[in-house]
């Protein structure tokens, strides 16, 4: 065979390669899209996937009791389980990328239950971390909270001697941590404040809004494009350092813009709908099984198949109690605990 036909067998590979992964994605995305009609024909008042179709496209063909509740009360909802579902996915897979761990996740770090924590103190005392935030002093406290654990993991990583592994046996460390100090909070509390406490970590898109949804949305635009535009660093970075130095990228400067990234990421998801585990950990690792590590790829592969998992827990909160709503964070986990075990007793995580 001549060398010119090995480049164009070579060529013809990788155009099925990537016309493999982009069916892929559109396959994911159509996915979403039906998710996304079935959350909004769910609920006390249930309606066929043709009438919600014909409210979206014709809001004024429908009845005006139809309409208000599709786009006022249920389209914000369900559009806040596919933009978080995004961000967190999305915050987890950078994690995996930089920390070069495939456990890491906003919430095996600890930036989730930090999150909680500020928001505990918002909801108990009335604590405001931020001067100036009466008015949303619980997403504020949850915000800033998260930030802190986020450069406090981040100042530990630069500590001579610590590995992927100690970093995430420092999130963990912060996860116990910060859980007892919210077990205390709850303990000083009144019965009512604890209510509110129990009930925000559990996690609920339930007190989803349009101005919640669009500052939510506002941050996942403005990041995806500032992680797309290193998509090749971040991909080098899978190499580990040395390569990825000798490829001309820095990697304790990207490690820091990418972390204050997804920390942003994060951190705004939690504070709006509060802690919702394993949707940093699932989405990434499903994503690289369909698509490989290249962040072309990889990057909306995990922001589709995150908001599918959200999204389709939504639905599952609906449906498997009739008349009744399981908070959203304690259906990921269910879902996503047992995928944990898989991915373990595949040795998917030890080979990483």
């Amino acid at each position: 065979m001549t060398d010119a036909a090995l480049a164009e067998g070579r060529r013809g590979f990788y155009r099925a390669l990537v016309l493999r992964r982009q069916l892929i994605l559109g396959g994911l995305a159509l996915a979403l899209a039906l998710s996304v009609c079935v959350d909004l024909a769910l609920g006390p008042a249930r309606y066929t996937l043709g009438q919600v179709v014909e409210a979206l496209l014709w809001p004024g063909a429908v009845d005006d009791q139809v309409r208000v509740i599709l786009w006022e009360i249920r389209m914000p909802v369900a559009l806040m389980a596919v933009v978080v579902g995004a961000s967190l996915s999305i915050a987890g897979v950078q994690m995996q990328t930089i920390l070069n761990n495939p456990l890491a996740s906003p919430f095996t770090l600890g930036i989730s239950a930090g999150a909680g924590f500020g928001a505990a103190l918002a909801l108990a005392f009335g604590v405001a971390l931020v001067p100036f935030s009466v008015e949303y002093i619980i997403p504020v406290n949850a915000f800033a909270m998260a930030m802190l654990t986020s450069l406090a993991i981040y100042g530990l990583s630069l500590r001579q001697g610590v590995g992927s592994e100690t970093i995430v046996l420092l999130g963990i460390a912060l996860v116990f941590i910060f859980n007892a100090l919210m077990s205390l909070i709850q303990f000083f509390a009144s019965q009512q404040a604890v209510a509110a406490v129990v009930f925000w970590t559990m996690g609920s898109l339930t007190k989803a809004t349009w101005p919640k949804l669009w500052i939510a949305l506002t941050v996942l635009i403005i990041a995806t494009p500032l992680l797309a535009r290193r998509g090749w660093a971040l991909t080098a970075m899978r190499l580990g350092d040395a390569k990825a130095e000798s490829m001309g990228v820095r990697p304790r400067a990207l490690r820091l813009e990418v972390l204050v990234i997804v920390s942003l990421l994060a951190s705004i998801s939690v504070s709006f709908v509060g802690t919702i585990g394993f949707i940093g950990l699932v989405g990434p690792h499903i994503a690289r099984m369909l698509l490989g590590e290249d962040q072309r790829f990889l990057l909306p592969g995990a922001a589709l198949s995150g908001a599918l998992i959200l999204s389709l827990g939504s639905i599952l909160s609906k449906t498997v109690i009739p008349g009744t709503i399981i908070p959203i964070g304690i259906v990921t986990s269910l879902v996503g605990i047992p995928f944990f075990l898989y991915l373990i007793l595949n040795r998917r995580v030890a080979s990483w």
